[in-house]
């Protein structure tokens, strides 16, 4: 994901709650006017639930 950092992310997921699954941070995202390059990556993580922010990320920058 070049160009968009941790930070990046978090912002994105303002709001959320959690446990949540992905559709569920998506929409968070979208809802915070993320760019499409985090909420296309939210929406193609395979893990179905997070139980908090950490885990979103791990997930998102796992392959960086």
């Amino acid at each position: 994901m070049a160009g968009v950092s941790p930070t990046d992310l978090q912002k994105a997921l303002s709001g959320a709650e959690y446990p949540a699954d992905s559709e569920q941070l998506r929409k968070v995202a979208e809802d915070n006017h993320a760019p499409k390059e985090i909420t296309e990556r939210i929406s193609h993580l395979g893990k179905k639930e997070f139980q908090n922010p950490a885990e979103v990320s791990k997930e998102v920058f796992r392959n960086e």
